[in-house]
């Protein structure tokens, strides 16, 4: 592999990331469907560059993606790697140092819009394949690269994509680089994602406002009927007290808890970050499990009645409530809401009429880390980075993820290199440099080791 890290080293290929970050691809923005086009098309012109068999702009339903195949020798593993070219709005514009759109590297980082999510972590990618085909002229094993252009607005054609094109997209693995390391210097490798729903709670009493003093009294208030139905959602030790919520949980093994525990994990430093005055979560975890292995189920806003200045002595006739759970292995979003559903009509007082609303959900991933391809990945990025990878968890919710593992039937693996503060969908995105070089590295590594584990790959395929 010397010679293929030479030529990482030799073409650090910097600007053509700095290009493709100049193009303003949000995906959001109806105004900017040119751009994100741009963007694909972009993509695709540098990826011809790099001797692949094939390279095509899929369009779909929305934005288009961009596919690119390169053909390794026969009998080998095929690896598909995902990563997305849409990015989010750049609002608010006046809290960037440097423009979002205009790509500049200050004190080692790399600033713009879409530089670590994701256009700097699927750009690594095109460096490791551009560094085999420079020293060696082709790849060790298949590779397919597939990058959406709608990530960032739920991945809507994402579905009917992998459908309509699952003959060209098998894989016997995939990879997916669109997160985080556990902090700077510690390879990672995330091996679980929590699930997600999204409620509204419609809590309605008389057909308008009342006078609070002519009614308050001889009706049931929708505000204190809300009040008390939240209440009966947790327990003062932080369970969820909904009927049949914990049913499906997949508690995490002992050996997955000392990992959690053995993650140089700065409490203290974390708590001062969030500005609250202390931690709090379900019994008997640690605040990385509550984090990353426990479901939870948080109210998110509240409002109805009177919310402007001053006094305005009102019974309310209808309030709201938005609630959110982030699921973890087995539990479906879809189970969930039902019983969340039935709990909260089974606890309505009397003389209200409540509705629960479905918004959106997602479901949890958990990788398969008996997978040979996951020792492969944690030897690539222990060599690139000199120190041992570890498996983290995210507490936050992928769901293209799940649907890619499901619609391949294959495992997914996160590498990300982005950190943990670098300012992903906020103003002043940044993706460290050394990490951007560092992971073209890891990437190189990871497809030697795949390729040189095909065997195993094959047989744990076979014997699943």
């Amino acid at each position: 592999m010397d010679d293929v890290l030479a030529a990482l080293d030799e073409h650090s290929d910097l600007d053509d990331l700095i290009a493709w970050c100049r193009i303003p691809s949000v995906s959001s923005d109806p105004s900017r469907a040119t751009d994100v086009v741009h963007s694909a098309e972009h993509l695709a012109s540098e990826l011809r560059r790099h001797a692949p068999h094939r390279v095509e702009i899929w369009p779909t339903g929305g934005h288009p993606a961009v596919f690119a195949e390169w053909k390794g020798p026969v009998g080998s593993p095929t690896l598909l790697i995902y990563g997305h070219h849409d990015v989010q709005p750049e609002h608010p514009v006046a809290e960037w140092i440097s423009p979002p759109f205009e790509p500049t590297v200050r004190n080692g980082r790399l600033y713009a819009r879409g530089a670590v999510d994701d256009k700097g972590q699927v750009h690594l990618h095109v460096r490791a394949i551009a560094a085999f085909v420079r020293s060696r002229g082709s790849l060790p094993l298949h590779v397919k690269l597939l990058v959406e252009g709608e990530e960032e607005v739920g991945s809507k054609h994402l579905t009917e994509l992998l459908a309509s094109k699952q003959s060209e997209l098998q894989a016997d693995l995939v990879c997916v680089s669109d997160t985080s390391m556990f902090g700077p210097g510690v390879p990672s490798i995330c091996v679980g994602l929590r699930g997600v729903f999204y409620a509204e709670l419609h809590v309605e009493g008389p057909s308008t406002d009342l006078h609070s003093g002519s009614f308050g009294g001889a009706l049931a208030n929708p505000a204190h009927a809300l009040a008390q139905m939240i209440a009966s959602l947790h327990d003062d030790e932080g369970h969820v007290l909904v009927p049949g919520f914990y049913d499906d949980v997949r508690a995490p093994t002992p050996k997955e808890r000392e990992e959690i525990a053995a993650l140089p994990f700065n409490e203290a430093a974390w708590l001062r970050s969030t500005g609250a005055s202390s931690a709090f979560g379900e019994v008997g975890y640690s605040t990385l499990e509550r984090l990353w292995t426990r479901p939870t189920l948080d109210v998110c806003g509240l409002y109805g009645g009177h919310m402007g200045a001053g006094a305005k002595t009102i019974l309310p006739s209808r309030v709201s409530a938005k609630i959110s759970g982030r699921l973890v292995a087995d539990q479906d979003p879809t189970v969930i809401l039902r019983r969340l559903r039935a709990h909260l009509l089974a606890v309505a007082p009397a003389g209200v009429r409540t509705r629960v609303v479905d918004l959106h959900g997602g479901k949890p991933y958990l990788a398969p880390t008996g997978h040979p391809a996951y020792e492969a990945a944690k030897r690539a990025l222990s060599k690139a980075f000199g120190a041992p990878a570890v498996f983290v968890r995210e507490g936050a919710s992928i769901p293209f993820v799940r649907t890619i593992a499901d619609a391949l039937g294959k495992p997914c693996l996160l590498l990300g290199f982005g950190q943990p503060d670098s300012n992903a969908h906020a103003p002043n995105e940044w993706l460290d440099v050394d990490s951007y070089h560092r992971g073209a590295k890891a990437a190189a590594l990871f497809y030697n080791e795949v390729a040189c584990q095909a065997a195993a790959i094959f047989q744990h395929a076979f014997e699943r």
